[in-house]
């Protein structure tokens, strides 16, 4: 297959089928002369006649998509979306896997007659039958159309959940840790998240009026999220306050069995709400349900290797992924969800650097006030000691303050020892004057050349050196040929001025 999300299951059944010839699938690249192909892109329209006439789906995958109608109140599957996106997809695939009668019977004759489509029809009873085993291998492969096999017998439907459907993958899911005593239930709006926030009162009262008006009752708002397709998510919650004065949530299951009513469900709808669901952590017998059953149409190994494959089996759940829509579902969720953790960074990104700036302005703001603290506590003992000189004039020295008085002079006159404090800051101070005089200290810093650069140094003066040497030779070998010549025109002027005085 040119494009497969996976293996194709190998479940039963599978031994009776042929393998696909070459060009069953050509991908997207191919082209049709036929008039109303059934991989046509438009609208669904209707081809061939007679036993053969069936309804095309176009480019997609029928009516069955994943994940498609509302969970009625299973409570099983809240807020397992893509990552913690909380939509409504993997409710209802969960509410779909817990909901799956036992119908070995039926499920058995399915699978003969599924065979008998893809191997060996017998409808015309001529080389025709290979062909329309092809095309049966083609739309159970694609998810979508009827397989007609027998005459007697009804065409067997293709959906995506049949096992030879190559469109399928496993991903994972958050699992949500909420109580059903927290009362978190999420509604769908069909509406942008700014009109929301800008009519949340309002919707508040609505949702106020829906439960009855009771004054006992208190809606409120957990939180608002933007989904795709201009959808929104409100989680919500009721308070009921009882008249001794406690308070507490309205369970979530009880709140949306109250919402799936259908009065209160077509209030709802009209306030644009199309999807309402529980929010609450599975239990571990339903974990360990979901893990042990694979879901329909996903190949049992494929199941247990996405199992194994699980980065943290404590918070992911792994969910099927049927179909082009449902990846494409999976997609815009992750791009909203990548805008939402960008736009958060950002605004991380802005807090830090207030508080950067907010941290400078409060270091500097602290080095002044022990600046002025300093001054203030010199001015105070400064103040306290003329205080007590004047509560002490006109009275004996006493023994205590003669006793301070010969320490303070023994301080004093280590201080003022050459060889003591005093005299290394007078010869401290003389130095720094000298430096001062001759010019800034210079710095101590060490540059060091790296190796390789040093080999090229010296090589490029080596060869600089050499070019000068041959430089000076070509000079003196010229200078040599200029005293030669000079040489020769004085012989030459010599020689003339004889012949002409002769």
């Amino acid at each position: 297959m040119a494009f497969n999300f996976g293996a194709p299951a190998g479940g039963t059944a599978t031994a009776a089928t042929p393998a696909a010839p070459a060009g069953t699938f050509g991908g997207f690249g191919t082209t049709t002369t036929t008039a109303g192909s059934a991989f046509s892109f438009s609208a669904p329209t209707n081809t061939g006649t007679g036993l053969f006439a069936t309804q095309n789906k176009g480019f997609g995958f029928g009516t069955t998509s994943f994940g498609t109608t509302a969970g009625t109140g299973t409570g099983l599957g809240t807020g397992l979306g893509f990552g913690t996106f909380n939509t409504q997809q993997t409710q209802n695939n969960l509410g779909s896997l817990f909901s799956q009668p036992t119908q070995a019977p039926v499920q058995s004759n399915q699978l003969i007659n599924t065979a008998s489509a893809l191997s060996a029809p017998t409808l015309l009873g001529d080389e025709r039958d290979a062909i329309l085993a092809k095309w049966n291998q083609l739309q159970a492969f694609w998810g979508t159309g009827k397989g007609y096999f027998n005459n007697n017998i009804p065409p067997v439907e293709f959906t995506q959940e049949n096992p030879f459907c190559r469109f399928k993958a496993v991903g994972y899911s958050c699992m949500p840790n909420n109580k059903d005593e927290d009362g978190l239930v999420v509604l769908i709006f069909n509406r942008k998240e700014t009109d929301i926030r800008g009519q949340q009162q309002q919707l508040i009262e609505s949702f106020h009026k829906i439960l009855g008006g009771n004054q006992t009752l208190t809606v409120n708002v957990e939180g608002v999220k933007t989904l795709p397709d201009d959808q929104t998510e409100v989680v919500i919650y009721v308070v009921e306050r009882s008249p001794n004065g406690t308070s507490r949530r309205v369970p979530a299951t009880t709140l949306h069995a109250h919402f799936e009513q259908a009065n209160i469900k077509t209030s709802l709808q009209q306030l644009g709400v199309t999807l309402s669901m529980t929010r609450t952590e599975l239990s571990p017998a339903q974990i360990k349900q979901l893990l042990q059953n694979p879901p329909a149409g996903v190949d049992p190994i494929i199941w247990e290797q996405a199992k194994v494959d699980n980065p943290d089996s404590e918070k992911l759940i792994p969910v099927p992924m049927v179909g082009f829509k449902e990846l494409l579902r999976r997609l815009k969720v992750q791009d909203q969800m990548t805008k939402q953790h960008q736009t958060r960074l950002d605004i991380i990104s802005e807090d830090i650097s207030e508080l950067q700036k907010n941290q400078t302005t409060t270091l500097a703001k602290i080095a002044q006030y022990k600046r002025k603290l300093m001054e203030l506590s010199h001015r105070t003992l400064q103040v306290l000691i003329k205080q007590e000189i004047q509560r002490k004039s006109g009275y004996a020295i006493q023994a205590d303050e003669e006793q301070l008085r010969v320490q303070l002079d023994t301080i004093q006159c280590e201080l003022n020892a050459p060889t003591q404090f005093k005299g290394r800051l007078n010869e401290l101070m003389s130095q720094i004057r000298m430096q001062n005089h001759f010019g800034a200290v210079k710095s101590e810093e060490r540059y060091y050349v790296d190796a390789d650069l040093l080999r090229e140094i010296k090589q490029h003066l080596k060869q600089q050196q050499e070019g000068l040497s041959h430089l000076i030779s070509i000079i003196k070998d010229d200078l040599e040929d200029i005293k030669l010549i000079e040489h020769g025109l004085n012989e030459n002027i010599h020689i003339r001025g004889g012949q002409s005085f002769s």
